[in-house]
């Protein structure tokens, strides 16, 4: 391309939105590295503090401090005073960054990032070469930080809004209801939906033995009985008769997202409700042209396309496949009645019968 050809402006604007994302990527260092250490915690609710005042409640030394304050301040993530040379995480600050498990907390997005970072020679070669990636080979970073980021929005919405959109299911968990909690992870939809009805039984389900064991630990310490874990996958596991199933932001990562739901309304009662939770998304790519589809499709090319293809028949459904294309996949499981039930700014919640 000549030069005469270039918009120059163009290159200078689109120079710029390229800073502000590597500014963007240090921040969200800068973040973890807080969170980790907790600088964060030991600011909250301080008030203004010097640099002096953070260094002798922390310990830490003060030249590292510094820069990092520096940067933090500069993102915005702290509230620094001029003046009076202080530094202030505002309560609407440490909602974001400091308090575990608030919705708003945006710590462990920031962690599932790290964690994919930290293998990125992984994922360049899954990429390169179009195998696919089993969900063990990632680092365990990314597991732990998927449900710190899922868990509090779980809290937040399932029992209060998910469950009670849905024809009749609090009714039936009430009198006592048997539930498949399917792709489970570490189990925290699992042990919610246990505490909340405790005359219903609840089966989580997941085909990644480290996470079936932590959900099993959080279940103890949580000291619920009335739930159990199995290792399986979506389309073998035990047992038939359940009332109601569901699946939290799982269906696009597995290889066989028909067989699965076929397997799950194979095992659902006549009368029995499939609740399907997915990344909100529409229908074609233009409608995701947003931050939070460019977040989406980034971590599906990472981590949830290749997740599929790595599995028998590696559909590679996505994280953004929209509610159009879930449909289609539940009809052909052989369900006939679909119906957006609930949606918030990340999710929809399908309802899924027949």
């Amino acid at each position: 391309m000549s030069e005469e050809q270039i918009d120059f402006e163009k290159v200078q604007a689109l120079a710029g939105k390229a800073i502000g994302d590597v500014a963007g990527a240090v921040s969200i260092m800068m973040a973890y590295m807080g969170d980790q250490a907790g600088v964060f915690d030991a600011m909250d609710g301080e008030g203004p503090m010097t640099l002096d005042q953070l260094t002798t409640k922390t310990g830490m030394e003060p030249k590292y401090l510094r820069e990092w304050l520096g940067s933090v301040s500069a993102a915005g993530y702290v509230t620094f005073d001029p003046e009076n040379e202080t530094f202030e995480l505002t309560p609407e600050q440490a909602l974001v960054f400091a308090r575990e498990g608030q919705p708003a907390c945006m710590q462990g997005f920031f962690q599932a990032v790290i964690a994919q970072y930290e293998m990125h020679e992984k994922a360049v070669e899954v990429f390169k070469t179009g195998r696919g990636r089993d969900w063990s080979e990632h680092s365990p970073c990314l597991f732990c930080s998927t449900d710190r980021f899922f868990r509090p929005g779980y809290a937040a919405h399932l029992v209060t809004e998910w469950l009670p959109a849905l024809d009749g299911v609090t009714d039936k968990l009430e009198a006592g209801a048997k539930v498949a909690d399917i792709g489970c992870g570490y189990g925290s939809s699992t042990v919610l939906m246990a505490q909340a009805y405790p005359n219903s039984h609840f089966v989580g389900i997941d085909f990644h033995e480290p996470s079936i064991e932590a959900a099993r630990e959080k279940a103890r310490v949580a000291g619920v009985s009335n739930v159990e874990f199995q290792m399986a996958t979506a389309q073998d596991y035990p047992g038939d008769g359940f009332d109601f199933a569901c699946i939290f932001d799982a269906l696009h990562d597995m290889g066989d997202p028909v067989g699965a739901a076929r397997h799950i309304r194979e095992t659902l009662n006549e009368d029995g409700t499939f609740m399907l939770v997915e990344p909100l998304a529409g229908d074609k790519m233009a409608d995701n042209m947003h931050p939070l589809g460019q977040i989406f499709y980034g971590f599906s090319c990472m981590g949830c396309v290749p997740a599929s293809l790595a599995q028998p028949v590696g559909m590679g459904l996505g994280a953004q496949a929209g509610e159009k294309r879930l449909t289609a996949v539940l009809n052909d499981a052989g369900f006939t009645n679909v119906r957006r039930a609930h949606t918030t700014p990340t999710n929809m919640v399908l309802e899924v019968k027949g």
